[in-house]
């Protein structure tokens, strides 16, 4: 993650690569995902760009996403070396090193974008729903996951056919409230520094869609 005390304090909005604005990085997040889902990437993730982005760090949005093999995030984004910073939990839930990091990259390094990224049949998800529907959870660190994602699953309804993928899509709406309500974020969003996003990306086609609370 790097030290406060050693990195200087981020660019300029101006100075950064997508623009510096939320809708900027937003923007240049989607239109790499159009080149991706089109066969035409323009990142080769060689050597020569890791060098180039040995410097100082200047990503211009973080990106939440699942641990899902399926789905990796500077991939399916066409991003190259110091372009965003990626993390990744089971089901995308928030805990306080999350939180933490997100804070870091937002008050430390200026990043105007965060974008929460859930997906099609979440194993997390379906933990989740399966806890519910049997009424018994998981042992271990995995009944954690399963208790931060069962808000999304009641609000759904559980016993709907549908609950997975319309819980899958309500998980993401909430974290993303959660990130908007945090107390080093709620500024920078209200002042308009910062727009936390949801979205949902397509396993069969590599499409990612906007999700609108």
């Amino acid at each position: 993650m790097g030290s406060p005390q050693a990195t200087p304090p981020g660019p300029a909005p101006a100075e950064r690569a997508a623009g510096g604005t939320p809708r900027a990085a937003l923007a240049e997040l989607l239109a790499g995902n159009r080149r991706f889902v089109s066969g035409q990437p323009i990142h080769g993730h060689d050597v020569t760009a890791a060098a180039a982005a040995s410097g100082d760090q200047q990503p211009y949005a973080v990106l939440l996403g699942c641990i899902d093999s399926r789905v990796p995030l500077e991939a399916i984004f066409d991003q190259t070396f110091g372009s965003i910073c990626v993390i990744r939990t089971g089901g995308h839930v928030l805990d306080r090193a999350v939180l933490g990091s997100i804070e870091y990259v937002v008050g430390e390094l200026g990043v105007p974008l965060v974008v929460v990224l859930g997906h099609e049949r979440c194993g997390a998800v379906a933990s989740a729903v399966d806890a519910l529907r049997g009424g018994r959870s998981p042992g271990g660190a995995l009944a954690h996951l399963v208790e931060q994602i069962a808000p999304a699953v009641t609000e759904v309804g559980v016993d709907d056919p549908r609950a997975h993928p319309l819980a899958v899509r309500r998980h993401v709406l909430r974290t993303v409230a959660a990130l908007r309500a945090d107390d080093l974020l709620a500024g920078p969003v209200a002042a308009g520094r910062l727009a936390v996003v949801g979205a949902l990306y397509d396993l069969a086609t590599g499409e990612v869609a906007l999700l609108e609370a």
